[in-house]
C-alpha cells in the first residue's frame, strides 16, 4: 500500500501561526521535502522537529519526485513544505503531488498560512470572486500584455510581486487598469513591518515610488475588478480612441478606424461620433 504525502503550510512570518497539527505531522513523517533546506532548518529547530529533509525546488523537482514517490510506494510518509506559506502557490510541488496521486498515494493537506488569502481577507475588496495571478512576467512588454488581458476581468485580482519590480508593475497597472481603480498593497504580512495600504492605483503607485521602504519584503497587490457595463455600452477606451480620431479625420473614416482598433460595433461608434460632432457644433 502506498504511503501518504502531506502538503503542509508553514508561517509566512509570525511563528505563532504554525499549527499544532503541522508540528505533529512534520515530526512524524519519514522525510520532509523542503524548497530550501537551509531556509527551513531554523523553523524546524524552533519547533524541535528532527525529521530529515531533502531539497525539492524548481530545478530538481521532477527527479526528486521520482525518488519520493518510490518511498511512498514503499509505505513511507512524506511532508512537503515551501519556504513560507502554503506549498504550490507560486512555489514548487505540483509535479510531486501529481506523481503521488498517480502512484495511488493519499495526498493530505495540512492547511495554514497563505499570503494571498491573508491579504484578501484584510483588503476590503470583494471576496466573493477573485483570481490569483501569481507573479507577473518580468519583462515589461509581457507584463503589460498580461495586464491588458485582465483589463475587463470583473473579479478581484491578486498578484505577487518582487521588490525590484513593484514600482514598474504598479505604474503599468495604473496606466492599463486606470489610475482611479481601487487597489491594495499588502506588504510583509504577519511580520514586524506589516503594511496594508488601500488607495487608487495612481496614488498607490506614487506612494510606493516615493518611499523605498515600501519597495522591500514580501509584496501582495490586489486590484478591484472591472465594473460591469451594459452589453451595448462603449468602453471608456473606445470612446477615447474615437474622440482622438475625430480631431484628425472625417467622421466615417474615424468611425471605421476606431472600430478596427477597438473591436466595437461600427453602428454604436457612428452614433457616438454623430453625437460628439453635434456637441462640438453647438
Amino acid at each position: 500500500m502506498a504511503g501518504a504525502l502531506y502538503v503542509v503550510a508553514t508561517p509566512i512570518g509570525n511563528l505563532g501561526d504554525m499549527s499544532p497539527r503541522a508540528v505533529e505531522v512534520l515530526r512524524g513523517v519519514s522525510v520532509i521535502a523542503a524548497e530550501d533546506t537551509r531556509h527551513s532548518a531554523p523553523l524546524l529547530r524552533h519547533f524541535a522537529i528532527t525529521t530529515p529533509m531533502v531539497a525539492l525546488h524548481e530545478h530538481n523537482e521532477r527527479q526528486q519526485a521520482e525518488k519520493l514517490v518510490a518511498r511512498l510506494r514503499a509505505g513511507e510518509t512524506v511532508a512537503l513544505i515551501s519556504d513560507a506559506g502554503t506549498p504550490l502557490l507560486s512555489d514548487p510541488g505540483y509535479h510531486l503531488v501529481r506523481a503521488a496521486q498517480q502512484a495511488g498515494a493519499r495526498v493530505i493537506p495540512v492547511p495554514g498560512a497563505s499570503a494571498l488569502i491573508a491579504a484578501l481577507s484584510a483588503s476590503g475588496l470583494p471576496t466573493d470572486r477573485f483570481s490569483y495571478e501569481g507573479f507577473l512576467p518580468a519583462k515589461a512588454a509581457a507584463r503589460r500584455e498580461r495586464l491588458m488581458s485582465l483589463q475587463s476581468d470583473p473579479r478581484t485580482l491578486i498578484f505577487y510581486e518582487a521588490p525590484h519590480r513593484i514600482v514598474a508593475s504598479l505604474d503599468d497597472m495604473a496606466q492599463i487598469f486606470s489610475a482611479g481603480r481601487e487597489a491594495v498593497l499588502a506588504r510583509e504580512l504577519t511580520k514586524l513591518y506589516e503594511t496594508i495600504r488601500a488607495a487608487p492605483l495612481g496614488e498607490l503607485a506614487a506612494w510606493v515610488g516615493a518611499d523605498a521602504d515600501q519597495q522591500k519584503g514580501e509584496l501582495v497587490v490586489l486590484v478591484r475588478g472591472a465594473e460591469s457595463r451594459p452589453s451595448d455600452a462603449l468602453s471608456e477606451e473606445s470612446q477615447r480612441v474615437l474622440s482622438l480620431l475625430l480631431t484628425a479625420l472625417p467622421l466615417k473614416q474615424a468611425v471605421a478606424l476606431a472600430a478596427e482598433i477597438s473591436g466595437e460595433r461600427r453602428n454604436r461608434l457612428y452614433e457616438l461620433a454623430v453625437s460628439l460632432r453635434q456637441t462640438e457644433g453647438e
